[in-house]
């Protein structure tokens, strides 16, 4: 199977990705990985793409679509493949199927679909120890003692990019984007929407009863 996951930040898409490829025995890939992979291995795409970025501006499409289909093109991804958050825009869906044409096309968009206050309780509730780095959540593995790490005593902390009106912009940007992609998909008759409010337990076993 040639499968997508979609999901905004806080959605658990990481967890869930991990179960999928277990599951349909196939290899997974974020586009982010495969970005850093090709500039790590200083490839030509890499190269591309790193001038991009170190301008500041965003990867053309036609670059990411490239370093994509060089990636499903692979003899590993013969039998399948998971893109975890891929694409992002409607231009990359548009360009991605067209490279996906002669390959039979997707088979399954899967959009874990979670309410916004709920991402903003999840990401912004977010800390992390100064000195050791150990995570907290306010909500799921506070510090025994507030503002206090329970490994060393360090001083427990949250990054500005976890507040939450920062996260409530990345969100707005996200589904700014998203929407009328998951529309995109719905019309195309290969989306799946699942309710990511859920445990993590449940959402998985709703993604498996989906793949079965």
């Amino acid at each position: 199977m040639k499968v997508i996951l979609l999901g905004p930040p806080g959605a658990g898409k990481g967890t869930q990705a991990a179960r999928i490829a277990e599951k349909l025995q196939v290899t997974k890939a974020a586009s982010g990985d495969l970005f850093r992979n090709n500039i790590n291995n200083n490839t030509e795409l890499g190269q591309l793409a790193k001038s991009y970025m170190d301008r500041g501006v965003l990867v053309p499409d036609d670059v990411t679509i490239k370093l994509i289909m060089d990636w499903v093109d692979g003899a590993e991804q013969a039998s399948g493949f998971l893109l975890d958050g891929f694409p992002r825009t409607l231009g990359q869906a548009g360009a991605l199927d067209r490279a996906m044409s002669d390959k039979g096309g997707l088979d399954l968009v899967l959009y874990i679909n979670v309410p916004n206050a709920e991402l903003i309780r999840r990401l912004a509730g977010r800390f992390i120890c100064r000195d050791c780095q150990t995570p907290y959540h306010e909500s799921f593995s506070p510090p025994k003692a507030a503002g206090v790490c329970d490994n060393c005593g360090g001083d427990v902390y949250q990054r500005d990019d976890d507040k939450a009106e920062v996260v409530g912009k990345r969100l707005e940007v996200f589904f700014a984007e998203t929407e009328p992609l998951v529309e995109y998909y719905r019309k195309a008759g290969n989306l799946k929407e699942i309710n990511g409010e859920a445990s993590i337990k449940d959402v998985g076993d709703a993604i498996e009863a989906v793949l079965s």
